[in-house]
């Protein structure tokens, strides 16, 4: 049983890993204010800063599955505050880095250092708190980063104006390197809940996830939501600076704050939605009813955007990033299906698809793009944005007739009884 926690306590279980967590979306969005920055000083390519950015969600993809077990094994502080110091060493390397290859070798080591964030924080939140308090601690640390997405936007803009990109994540690497130490000196230990783990065989956990993929939660909903949330990470952290210079015409300062306003709202659908499930679950709406409303919306307030409609550009974005936070309410909804030894596999497993694709989406956006002229200032032809938006819309399309055409259809379930490593 939990012990009630001191407040004084429960800030030292909270803030070190709030502020890993705000860090890890300050990296994930800041290419979109300093995006011409690195186009001009390195001479990219549309394709080559969406491999850049994206190679991120690649390297945090890539640390999912085995997190689970290296959070059970060292716990949380360990598990975050080491993979912290290999994003401080990555954002230095991003830094000092004078070729495309060098900056993409040093993002790729940034996202692996923040892969831990997000989950890490879940674990501790279990571990020291009430159960029926997660939904508030949850909520908060994804308020954290949103805190992180906005202060990589006019913030960053304005650091810009007495320092470079390369200052900037030399701070950041400094930033990275004491938020390490903070997890692991302050965060308190509590090794007396910590319980011995089950071994089990690799062919086992391939078993176990092969029953979790062919539930029925994740072989019919989790498409539709994989690809919308893999469109909103794509756009959000990174393409849509762009779109606000080449569709709309905004200069640099209005971009910054154009994006810092899409940030907040972010941030507010983060709450938002979290809040408005729960009270409708009260109700009897179920969770996935719920997702599956937020991603209707998301889906209609992308045909402005396909139409590069101007008027009220900062505005259809806004709704875009409000709309898009409705996919993180499945993390509750697949809490609700699966045992508690399993849960850990289901939520990196959807993780690790929602990362794969936005890596592969980012990217994609960028080859798109480029297959139109380049303006002779350095921007990118408004009809690229046009076709690369067109096509993720025809991907979410695609998925919501899987959604509706897999309702047919129950797949056979073979749920292991007993807990495995997780």
């Amino acid at each position: 049983m939990i012990a009630q926690l001191s407040f004084s306590l429960a800030l030292r279980v909270f803030l070190p890993f709030a502020l890993g967590y705000y860090l890890s979306y300050v990296f994930r969005t800041i290419n979109a204010v300093i995006a011409f920055d690195l186009v001009t000083d390195i001479n990219l390519s549309a394709a080559g800063l969406g491999l850049l950015t994206s190679v991120y969600f690649l390297s945090f993809a890539a640390c999912q599955l085995p997190l689970g077990v290296m959070l059970d094994r060292i716990g949380p502080k360990k598990t975050e505050a080491v993979l912290l110091l290999l994003a401080a060493v990555g954002s230095f390397w991003f830094a000092m880095a004078q070729t495309e290859t060098e900056l993409i070798c040093a993002r790729a080591l940034i996202g692996m250092g923040v892969s831990a964030c997000l989950m890490a924080s879940f674990k501790a939140f279990v571990d020291w708190f009430p159960k029926e308090k997660h939904p508030v601690t949850n909520g908060l640390i994804l308020m954290a980063g949103g805190l992180g997405a906005m202060s990589s936007t006019a913030p960053v803009e304005a650091a810009m104006q007495v320092a470079d990109w390369r200052g900037i994540f030399l701070g950041l690497a400094g930033v990275s390197a004491a938020s390490s130490a903070v997890l692991y000196f302050v965060v308190p230990e509590r090794q007396t809940d910590r319980k011995p783990l089950t071994r089990v065989s690799v062919v086992d956990q391939l078993r176990d996830m092969g029953g979790i993929l062919r539930t029925p939660i994740f072989y019919r909903y989790i498409p539709l939501v994989v690809v919308s949330q893999g469109s909103f990470l794509a756009a959000l952290t990174l393409w849509v600076g762009p779109w606000f210079r080449d569709v709309a015409g905004l200069e640099r300062g209005s971009v910054a704050t154009s994006l810092l306003i899409v940030a907040t709202t972010m941030t507010a659908g983060y709450l938002m939605t979290g809040a408005t499930a729960s009270r409708l679950n009260r109700r009897g709406f179920k969770t996935e009813s719920i997702v599956l409303t937020g991603m209707l919306f998301f889906m209609a307030i992308q045909v402005p955007i396909i139409m590069c409609v101007q008027t009220g550009a900062v505005f259809i974005w806004a709704l875009f990033a409000f709309f898009g936070t409705s996919g993180s309410v499945m993390f509750a909804a697949l809490s609700q299906h699966f045992p508690g030894h399993l849960m850990g596999r289901a939520s990196t497993m959807m993780n690790l698809l929602v990362f794969l694709l936005a890596f592969s989406l980012q990217w994609t956006i960028g080859a798109i793009i480029n297959l139109f002229p380049t303006a002779a200032e350095g921007g990118f032809d408004p009809q690229g944005y046009q076709a690369a938006f067109l096509f993720l819309l025809a991907l979410q399309g695609t998925a919501g007739l899987w959604y509706w055409g897999s309702g047919h259809f129950k797949p056979a379930v073979s749920m292991p009884q007993q807990p495995g490593s997780l």
